[in-house]
C-alpha cells in the first residue's frame, strides 16, 4: 500500500489482481469458475478507523450477530434466524436435502419452508438446525480424545495474555482434520468448509494485534464481512485484556473472484473509498462473557450502495463409495 493511500485500496487492488492475473479454475465442489491467486496480505491499523468497507454497503447486523454466535460457541442457526440473520441458512438446508435424498427424512421442504420451521419449531430446529464443527464450537469447545473434555481456546488466549503479555503462542485453531474432507469418516465429516482456519494474537507496546490465515477467500462476498468480523474481534480482545487495539492483519492462501461476480467487482473497483467509520464499545464490556451485539455501536458509516451477487454454497460430505464430495 502506498503511503497515505486509503487502506481500502489493499482490498480493491487484490480484486483487480484476480481479474487481471488470476488463474482460471473450476471449483471442485461446486463446478463454478473462479479466477484465483495464491498468497497475499492486508494490514489495517485499527487506531485509524474501523475497516468496514465503504465501496459497497457491508451487512453490519450480520457481522455483529455472527460474531456473537461464534463467541458463545453456538452451532445451531436458530439464534441467527431468530435475529433475522440468514447468512448460514444454506448449510443446514443442504444437509436436510441430503437426508431427504437418503430417505432419512420424508418431508420435502423448500428453503423458505425449512427456515420457517427453524424459527417456529424448537424441536425441529434442534434436530435440523445444527452446523457441527463450526467456528464457535472449535473456538470455545474444541473436542479432545478424553470423553467429555473440551478446550476453550478463546478464554485460554485471554488468560495466557494476562499472565504473559509477550507470549508468542496465542493461537486459536479451527482446522481439525478429524472432521474435514477426505481426512474424516463419512459419519464425522462437516458439510461446512473451514475457510478462516487459524488466527494468532500478539501484544506489542501496549497494542493488541490479530493475524488471520484465510486458506480460501471469496473476495467479493466473503472477505468484506470477514475483515469487519475479525477487526471487531481484535478490538474486543484488546478491551478484555486491557490493551489498545493494534492491527488486524489478513493473510490469504487462495483468494479468488467468482465468474458470476465479475460485473459487480468491476463496478466496485471504480468507486473511491470513503472515510472508515468508528466503533464504540460499551463500558460494560469488560470480559468475554459481557459481549452482546447491543454493546457495540457503529459511528459514521457512509458507504456506497450495496452490490448484490449470488452466494456459492461450498463444501460437502465425502462419499467413501465415490471418493468425492456430494451435495
Amino acid at each position: 500500500m502506498k503511503k497515505n493511500q486509503h487502506p481500502e485500496y489493499q482490498y480493491l487492488d487484490l480484486m483487480k489482481d484476480c481479474l487481471n492475473k488470476g488463474v482460471r479454475k473450476v471449483d471442485y465442489g461446486t463446478n463454478v469458475v473462479i479466477y484465483s491467486l495464491f498468497g497475499a496480505q492486508m494490514r489495517f491499523d485499527l487506531s485509524k478507523g474501523f475497516p468496514l468497507l465503504t465501496t459497497k454497503k457491508v451487512y453490519w447486523k450480520g457481522v455483529l450477530h455472527e460474531l456473537y454466535w461464534f463467541f458463545t460457541g453456538q452451532t445451531n442457526i436458530k439464534y441467527l434466524v431468530d435475529n433475522d440473520v440468514h447468512i448460514w441458512d444454506d448449510y443446514p438446508y443442504k444437509i436436510y436435502r441430503r437426508m431427504l435424498k437418503q430417505k432419512k427424512v420424508n418431508i420435502d421442504l423448500s428453503k423458505k419452508e425449512f427456515i420457517q420451521r427453524i424459527a417456529k419449531n424448537k424441536n425441529f430446529a434442534k434436530k435440523y438446525g445444527e452446523l457441527p464443527r463450526i467456528y464457535g464450537e472449535m473456538w470455545r469447545r474444541w473436542p479432545t480424545k478424553k470423553k467429555g473434555r473440551t478446550i476453550d481456546q478463546l478464554a485460554w488466549v485471554v488468560e495466557e495474555l494476562k499472565k504473559d503479555p509477550d507470549a508468542k503462542n496465542l493461537i486459536v485453531n479451527s482446522w481439525n482434520p478429524e472432521y474435514l474432507y477426505t481426512m474424516a469418516t463419512s459419519e464425522d465429516t462437516s458439510l461446512f468448509p473451514i475457510c478462516h482456519n487459524v488466527f494468532q494474537v500478539s501484544q506489542r507496546d501496549g497494542k493488541l494485534s490479530l493475524q488471520l490465515y484465510h486458506r480460501t477467500a471469496d473476495m467479493f462476498l466473503g472477505v468484506p464481512f470477514n475483515i469487519a468480523s475479525y477487526a471487531l474481534l481484535t478490538i474486543i480482545l484488546a478491551r478484555v485484556t486491557g490493551y489498545k487495539p493494534g492491527e488486524f492483519i489478513h493473510t490469504f492462501g487462495d483468494y479468488h473472484v467468482y465468474k458470476n461476480h465479475i460485473e459487480q467487482v468491476k463496478e466496485q473497483i471504480k468507486r473511491k473509498p470513503r472515510e472508515f467509520p468508528k466503533v464504540k464499545l460499551s463500558p460494560k464490556l469488560k470480559k468475554l462473557k459481557d459481549f452482546t451485539p447491543d454493546k457495540i455501536e457503529l459511528i459514521n458509516y457512509n458507504p456506497y450502495p450495496v452490490l448484490k451477487a449470488p452466494l456459492t454454497v461450498a463444501g460437502g460430505y465425502y462419499d467413501p463409495k465415490h471418493g468425492y464430495f456430494t451435495s
